[in-house]
């Protein structure tokens, strides 16, 4: 199964994006002795309001992929809940998961009937920058749990 981690939004150079790319880069390796095929980022357009926005993110999810939109009213989980999830999706033969972020509206009606799936890092609101690089940070957490690694200490 692949990754993906599409949001809305360009994530400029600096510190968020650093620590996306890191955490990337640090679960790759892991993710693929797992049977995860990699993990890409994509990024769509802001703006034009939600209706257009909801076009752009349809167009880029792949079909048959299995989708997990962030959402602040989203079901909160622990990360070895998270873990599992992946891993279930994985052996279900998923062939991709999409793991949403939508813009700074929110998301436009034909995302949230397309994608029901929700997930919540908390009741907060985040920054978006920061939402990239924490889910980024689960999945490296995600597939160190699934590998029996000792980064995860809960």
């Amino acid at each position: 199964m692949r990754l993906t981690i599409l949001s809305v939004g360009r994530l400029k150079s600096g510190a968020e994006r650093d620590l996306f790319d890191e955490y990337v880069k640090r679960a790759l390796p892991v993710a693929r002795i797992l049977g995860f095929r990699g993990i890409d980022a994509i990024e769509v357009a802001s703006g034009g309001g939600l209706d257009a926005e909801a076009e752009r993110i349809l167009a880029k999810i792949p079909s048959g992929a299995s989708v997990i939109r962030l959402d602040e009213f989203g079901r909160n989980a622990p990360s070895a809940a998270f873990a599992d999830r992946l891993a279930r999706l994985r052996d279900q033969g998923v062939p991709e998961l999409v793991l949403l972020i939508g813009g700074a509206e929110g998301y436009g009606e034909a995302v949230r009937h397309a994608a029901p799936d929700t997930m919540a890092f908390g009741a907060q609101t985040w920054p978006h920058r920061l939402v990239r690089a924490m889910l980024a940070e689960q999945v490296y957490r995600a597939v160190t749990i699934l590998a029996g690694m000792p980064y995860h200490k809960a």
